[in-house]
């Protein structure tokens, strides 16, 4: 047993009984490379990762391969879930030296940090063209004995590299709707017109990008990558939630695991479909991916496990496609592999109920129990979205209880059976700060209750705080009183999830207009400054940051309601309301927007303002615009 037997991560003690001499990322793994003489061997994967779990069993397990490691290289095991800021460092470096990256990651690391060599999957024997994992530790280490000068001159180069990206000059151009315009046409470039999403395969679901264009109203593209993700394989007609992504370009043969981040975007995705487009289907598809989550992802104290393995028992997918003669209609079996076969089609409630019944009866993919701040952040907005206000409430209670600290700062990640036994860990990175406030956000408007708004506030300025680059703009990753590393980044493209630089960027403008603060939203302005040029040319890679734009050059409209969220006239203002206005419950008189806004002889009371600047009350339905339109003189 390794020193990962002490950690809290489930990748992690995964790695604990392997003869490899596993380290966690710490000062005491790094000060032993440094006393040794030794290159870093820097492993990096996550739990629910088919391709980790076939690294495992044929190299970390096996006895020969682990004494090269141990003999050569202080090897450290880290979980790219509980640390973004080391795989995205450490993943720049990959792509820069291979073109491509992936899960399992494999770099080797100076003692100082400095990357030097790295790639993704390394095989137990050679083959389609790739070295061995065995070659590769072999001619690494002969290369840290007699070529130090190169290993020297490749790590510089590298960690130059990585550190370049966070000083991308913010650009001086207007921000303006053709920008808007013109990322909505280039996204039909490279758009599959017959399945829907973007590229060939393997296919990812896109969620920023169609939540960027369901607010620009395009029906062709979006419609056809919903209804192609629903028909079944990548969505799961059993038990609802989505598959990581599909093999294929027809959304059917699935990478199995189930990771939360999807299922949230995807579920609030749909729902917002289904308010636009009036379709009940994707409403269904939205609330089944709901209750997949609040069924099988579930912790103790309101949280939610960050995944579903993609493996059961060591083989990919075995829980859930189905064979012949098992149940399943067999007008609905699409071939998988040996023999079984994936579902595509329709299934009635009672069919859908039988197999789920049928299907809990095998094994199950392992969870990854840990509760991430970020992607609870993003589950959040989906349940407050879907009015399910009791988990939400509870949601909330959680991330800014147990995953906080007693100073009122985020933890990144939270682990245990129970919230008696359970362990948060890891300072808050951007991303964090900025989902969790999102997430309070749509809890305010969905409960009414201004606490929520007040955190959510509360935590976007202290990411202002932590994570603002002053000089350049836009935010970091990591805070600045975080650990260093060879690199501070800005992350700013989605990947899937949104970037934190373009989620807290739509967090402070959206703030900004409530508290009718100017430096939120200039700060919120910096960071689209930092990719105006790159918005139209790769718009599939900004689909947040394009949220977050639109959200910027919208007309300014806010809605101050005084009252309950369930009084006839707030709920249909809610209801009418454009994605780009704000909304703020009250009364609250600390809050900028609904000072002086109460409620009229008792009644609950819209007030119409744009800019601040507010029409009379109005308490009944029928005194609201029709629909989301710019206010009438």
């Amino acid at each position: 047993m390794n020193r990962l037997a002490q950690e809290t991560s489930p990748y992690l003690q995964q790695h604990a009984h392997n003869p490899v001499d596993w380290q966690p990322w710490d000062d005491e793994a790094l000060a032993r490379a440094r006393t040794e003489d030794k290159p870093i061997l820097l492993s990096i994967g996550y739990a629910a990762c088919h391709w980790c779990h076939v690294m495992e069993r044929e190299s970390f397990e096996d006895p020969l391969t682990a004494r090269v490691m141990n003999d050569n290289f202080v090897s450290i095991k880290v979980d790219r879930e509980e640390r973004p800021d080391l795989d995205s460092i450490y993943m720049d470096a990959v792509v820069a030296l291979t073109g491509h990256g992936g899960w399992p990651m494999t770099v080797f690391l100076k003692p100082t940090g400095e990357p030097f060599f790295g790639g993704t999957y390394f095989p137990p024997e050679p083959r389609h063209g790739l070295p061995s994992f065995k070659q590769v530790l072999l001619a690494i280490a002969e290369a840290w004995q007699e070529q130090r000068d190169e290993v020297d001159r490749s790590g510089a180069n590298l960690a130059e590299h990585i550190r370049s990206g966070a000083r991308l000059p913010a650009s001086k151009d207007p921000l303006t709707a053709q920008l808007l315009d013109d990322a909505q046409r280039n996204l039909h470039h490279g758009f599959d017109p017959q399945w829907g999403g973007w590229g060939r395969a393997p296919k990812f679901p896109p969620a920023p990008v169609l939540e960027f264009l369901l607010r620009r109203g395009e029906e062709e593209m979006t419609r056809r990558t919903l209804d192609g993700m629903a028909l079944g394989g990548m969505y799961d007609l059993v038990g609802g939630g989505f598959h990581r992504y599909s093999v294929d370009e027809r959304w059917l043969v699935p990478h199995f695991e189930k990771m939360l981040y999807d299922n949230a975007l995807l579920a609030s995705v749909y729902r917002q479909a289904w308010r636009r487009f009036g379709e009940e289907r994707y409403r269904r598809i939205s609330d089944e991916t709901i209750d997949y989550v609040l069924r099988e992802l579930a912790l103790d104290g309101g949280g939610f496990a960050s995944a579903q393995d993609a493996d059961t028992a060591g083989v990919e997918g075995q829980t859930f496609p189905w064979a012949p003669g098992e149940g399943a209609p067999e007008e609905f079996l699409q071939p998988f592999e040996h023999g079984r076969s994936v579902l595509r089609g329709e299934l009635d409630d009672a069919t859908r109920m039988r197999l789920l019944e049928q299907r809990a009866r095998r094994p199950q993919p392992a969870r990854d129990d840990k509760a991430i701040a970020s992607w609870n952040g993003l589950m959040l907005a989906a349940l407050a979205q879907a009015g399910r206000v009791e988990p939400a409430v509870r949601l909330a209670g959680f991330l800014l209880g147990p995953l906080s600290t007693e100073g009122g700062r985020l933890h990144r990640t939270y682990r245990g059976k129970t919230l008696r036994d359970g362990v948060a860990k890891g300072t808050g990175y951007l991303e964090d700060y900025a989902d969790v406030a999102y997430g309070l956000m749509e809890l305010h408007v969905a409960t009414g209750e201004p606490r929520w708004l007040r955190e959510a506030h509360r935590l976007a300025t202290l990411a202002v705080d932590l994570f603002a680059d002053d000089e350049s703009g836009g935010f970091f990753q990591a805070p600045r009183d975080g650990e260093q590393l060879v690199a501070r980044k800005k992350e700013l493209d989605d990947h899937p999830t949104p970037s934190g630089n373009a989620m807290i960027a739509y967090v402070l403008l959206r703030l900004a207009r409530i508290w009718g603060d100017d430096e939120l939203e200039r700060r919120g302005v910096s960071v689209l400054r930092l990719v105006r040029d790159m918005l139209t040319r790769t718009p599939s890679s900004f689909g947040w940051l394009l949220v977050a734009l639109d959200q910027h050059l919208a007309p300014h409209r806010e809605l101050a309601i005084a009252g309950s969220p369930d009084a006839p006239v707030a709920r249909a203002a809610v209801e009418r309301a454009a994605a780009t206005d704000v909304i703020a419950f009250g009364p609250a008189e600390d809050v900028p927007l609904l000072a002086g806004r109460t409620e009229i002889d008792g009644r609950a009371a819209v007030y119409l303002c744009e800019r601040f600047a507010c029409r009379l009350p109005v308490t009944e339905p029928d005194e609201l615009p029709a629909r989301a339109l710019p206010l009438p003189p």
